[in-house]
């Protein structure tokens, strides 16, 4: 049931077995699932903390308060169940694992990457706990050993074939220095409609983009998403509705906000591969800020506080949750991560569609948007092997509807909010550093300083796509990118260009 998602009937059968064995934690954990599934995290929590009072030594049990404590904003004590774990998994690399994913998810990277190196240490020959501990590499920008990791994964497994892809991903190919051989070999020798298809075309994409063959890398690409589009249940008129029930249900502008008055925030947002890594790295490079990542904390907040995981029940319940509960109850989850910064920036990308209750419920807050050329846009984001979220991003008929109803909803919370959201072209941003950036530090209610043009020494973590790019200075070479292939994006072209985007 939990795995069907089917969360109602999951909670009357683990009711009912936890009535048959009061004794045994494993029922409460899997009510504590059940209940995480119906958004109801708070008795998620006290459940973890009911299954530790039955069983204290008991490390699924240990482990599930740690992530129920993060979903409940209680990152503190999430931290402090995590480092006593990390204490007692000297000898366990797969207890490392787990601890190192909970540490991931909270954005402590460095912490994450010293579990995935002990488990590594303990079994090096593990291609799994390789394969994590490259992922971290990468995330602290250890990019040549990284590189390294995966190899050996490779070498230790073959058939890992999202190791190829990364691979692929952390160096640009030349015409002596490059894969493409091995990848295409791989490739031919998989058996129909194997899942390796989908990571092995991408990474060919990738090599012959960097070598300039355009047509050839475009027809992998397609290949690759095409694949991974077949494999997924998905309806983009879902997203698209609810795109535009936002806007409706945010109609007008807001008068004298309600909401928390405590300073702090800085959000930054926009569709993904749109410049917001870079943009993040250039306002957290200032000495009064710190960038806590994508932490997904005002989502978390508005389903705990709305009590519903359903998209359009949340929609709906968002609106009777009080504005500065909401405002405050947000900032105490971040705080709770241990902030050493006067601000902070909350870079998580769909934040654009909780604009309306941003300005309710934390009026004080800068937002800053990111904008890219439209075909460049979705370019970026059809070319990226997402391992979660944006389904809309795997087919171009997909992308543009989805785009066009992200469009109209951007458009109408500029409208609203001129004054609270700035918006950012990065192709301007490219153009002009230090006018923009200027103008973003300023935005942000900061004094300049010199420290933000140079963002690509910032030493701080980075887990997203971006992480390789965002190592150097700003370059050029994406910017437009979708001239290479303008006769095959044609059809996304002529969608956008019917909807009265301008191109």
């Amino acid at each position: 049931m939990l795995g069907q998602r089917r969360a109602d009937e999951a909670v009357t059968a683990a009711q009912a077995l936890a009535g048959l064995r009061p004794e045994s934690a494993e029922p409460l954990l899997l009510l504590g699932r059940a209940r995480q599934q119906q958004g109801r995290f708070d008795d998620m929590l006290a459940l973890a903390r009911k299954a530790l009072a039955t069983d204290p030594a008991h490390r699924g049990a240990q482990l599930q308060f740690a992530e129920a404590s993060i979903f409940c904003g209680q990152h503190h004590v999430a931290l402090q169940q995590l480092e006593q774990l990390e204490s007692a998994a000297a000898n366990d690399p797969l207890l490392l694992q787990h601890i190192a994913e909970y540490y991931a998810h909270m954005g402590k990277h460095e912490q994450a990457h010293r579990c995935y190196l002990r488990a590594a240490e303990k079994e090096p020959d593990s291609p799994r706990f390789l394969y994590n501990l490259a992922s971290s590499q990468v995330a602290i920008g250890e990019l040549s050993a990284a590189e390294a990791t995966f190899t050996r994964v490779i070498e230790l497994n073959p058939d890992d074939y999202d190791a190829w892809q990364n691979r692929s991903n952390l160096a640009r190919q030349t015409s002596t220095e490059n894969h493409i051989d091995e990848l295409i070999d791989r490739l031919e020798n998989l058996r129909p409609g194997a899942a390796g298809e989908v990571p092995l075309c991408y990474a060919l994409a990738k090599e012959y983009e960097d070598l300039g063959e355009f047509a050839r890398s475009f027809e992998f690409l397609r290949r690759g998403a095409n694949s991974r589009r077949q494999r997924m249940a998905y309806d983009v008129g879902n997203d698209v509705a609810i795109l535009k029930r936002i806007a409706e249900l945010f109609a007008e502008p807001q008068g004298p906000q309600p909401g928390s008055q405590r300073s702090g925030p800085i959000f930054i947002m926009g569709l993904p591969r749109s410049g917001t890594t870079l943009v993040d790295r250039i306002v957290s490079s200032h000495s009064r800020v710190e960038s806590m990542g994508e932490i997904n904390d005002f989502a978390l907040t508005l389903i705990r506080l709305g009590k519903a995981s359903d998209k359009n029940k949340l929609l709906q319940a968002s609106l009777a949750i009080d504005p500065k509960m909401l405002g405050d109850t947000y900032i105490e989850s971040v705080t709770s991560y241990g902030l050493g910064a006067d601000f902070f920036i909350d870079k998580t990308p769909a934040n654009y569609l909780y604009v309306g209750l941003l300005q309710r419920a934390l009026p004080k807050a800068p937002m800053i948007h990111l904008t890219r050329h439209p075909i460049d846009s979705c370019l970026a984001m059809y070319r990226t092997l997402f391992r979660m979220g944006y389904p809309f991003s795997y087919d171009l008929n997909d992308l543009a509807d989805y785009y066009i109803a992200y469009h109209g909803l951007i458009e109408h919370w500029r409208q609203l909010y001129p004054d609270t959201l700035l918006g950012v072209s990065y192709e301007e941003l490219v153009d002009d550093q230090l006018g923009v950036s200027q103008r973003i530090i300023e935005h942000c209610g900061l004094q300049w300083e010199p420290a933000c043009l140079e963002f690509d020494s910032n030493a701080a973590p980075v887990a997203t796509a971006s992480a390789a790019q965002v190592r150097k200075p700003i370059y050029r070479d994406a910017l437009a990118r979708w001239r290479n292939y303008e006769t095959e994006l044609q059809p996304l072209i002529q969608r956008l260009e019917a909807a009265g985007i301008a191109l």
